[in-house]
């Protein structure tokens, strides 16, 4: 007497991910997908988290329309330096001059303007030439000459605030005229009907989510043209949401007190400008190149003198022009503007993705890692935190999040 035994394949999981496997299928998508993208969620995760924790303690003060507004305001300047940082460091270099050749810009935009009368637009032009011809300096002793980055940058550092003494003689000088005044303090004009919100911030920002999204969808249809790994469906559309409600929150903060601030503006050229190039630019690509492996870039036909020459103009370029924003901030340069400038653009690279061994890193990174900080120092403020353990705390981040580069970096290897 014979059996016949028939084998029952298991029935499909449903598509909500419930089923013999156990529920929660969009939960594993989302882990598989942060596993994956670890490096470039991380620490977006923990600006997040950061935020809900100050927002917290602070009872609500931190998110207040007017706090947000000063906390733009306040890091502007060491948001646009961390972007030029971040490509040095892309790069397999190092600036330390930055912070002083802010406070000589400044300076010597007081003196155009304040004891020579100078148009500020005028000035402002000759500054940001101040700053190439300082960054191409530096970049030509870098690349041509092969004398480290470190040395270079160390001995601009010490130069350019001399020069800065020697400008002001010690001494404060200002005010500023207006216009440049509204470079670093100056907000949108009101336009349209009296509303609770500014009309023209909410406009941008309705642009700004439309284009987010369309370049989102853009770069996942290419990812999936050129059959790349991309995220799951159900987890690319969270990150959709969780993008648009993220720039909604901040247009509406920014809308109910005096609007987006002129520096705002200015940051978001720059991020969209200095994120496509280094991602679809030939430029963009050969400092990740050189900065990745140099042996194998000269091999590839990178020119690599003329790209970190170029790297380390376009940063005299971005510390002019944060200089001119501190000093219009400040209205008035100072002989002590600008310290510590370098140390927080680079602890902003290094906490928003980039690596020290170079060929790392992303202008976005470079903004959140700055945000980050940013964060901490208002918190710690509205906290009434003394500044020893400020710098104290700011240490410990930085150390946690190189910690997580050589841990992700482990893990990537292994």
């Amino acid at each position: 007497m014979s059996t016949d035994v028939t084998a029952k394949s298991p029935a499909p999981a449903p598509p909500g991910g419930s089923g013999p496997a156990g529920g929660g299928g969009l939960l594993r998508l989302m882990l598989d997908g942060l596993r994956r993208n670890m490096r470039q969620y991380g620490m977006l995760i923990a600006l997040g988290l950061i935020v809900v924790i100050f927002a917290v303690w602070t009872d609500g003060d931190l998110l207040l329309p007017r706090n947000v507004s000063n906390l733009v305001l306040q890091n502007s300047y060491i948001l646009i330096l961390a972007i030029g940082m971040m490509l040095v460091i892309i790069a397999g270099h190092i600036d330390l001059s930055v912070g002083s050749l802010t406070a000589f810009v400044g300076a010597f935009a007081a003196v155009l303007t304040v004891q020579h009368g100078m148009s500020w637009p005028l000035a402002l032009v000759l500054c940001l030439l101040v700053g190439a011809v300082a960054g191409s300096v530096q970049g030509f002793l870098i690349a041509y000459l092969g004398i480290p980055s470190f040395i270079v940058t160390l001995a601009g550092m010490l130069i350019f605030r001399g020069l800065t003494e020697i400008l002001l003689k010690g001494q404060t000088l200002g005010p500023f005229p207006d216009g440049l005044q509204n470079l670093g303090n100056g907000f949108l004009p009101e336009v349209g009907p009296t509303t609770n919100y500014h009309n023209l911030t909410l406009l941008l920002g309705l642009v700004l989510i439309a284009a987010v999204v369309w370049q989102e969808v853009r770069d996942r249809r290419r990812q999936q043209e050129f059959s790349l790994d991309v995220l799951p469906g159900r987890l690319f559309a969270l990150k959709l949401v969780a993008l648009v409600a993220a720039i909604l929150t901040l247009t509406l903060l920014l809308a109910s007190y005096k609007g987006a601030p002129i520096v705002l503006i200015v940051l978001g050229a720059l991020v969209v400008g200095y994120g496509y190039v280094m991602r679809n630019a030939v430029f963009g690509r050969h400092i990740y190149a050189i900065g990745g492996n140099l042996p194998a870039a000269k091999l590839s036909g990178v020119k690599d003198r003329r790209v970190t020459f170029q790297v380390f103009l376009n940063m005299g370029v971005l510390a002019a022009l944060a200089g001119l924003v501190v000093a219009a901030r400040l209205n008035a340069a100072s002989p002590k503007a600008g310290v510590n400038f370098e140390l927080e653009a680079i602890a902003s690279s290094f906490i928003g993705g980039a690596s020290m061994s170079g060929g790392v890193g992303t202008v976005l990174g470079a903004i959140i890692g700055g945000l980050v900080l940013g964060v901490l120092n208002n918190g710690m403020n509205l906290l009434s935190v003394g500044t020893d353990w400020q710098l104290v705390i700011k240490g410990l981040a930085l150390l946690v999040a190189m910690g997580f580069d050589v841990w992700n970096k482990r893990k990537s290897g292994a």
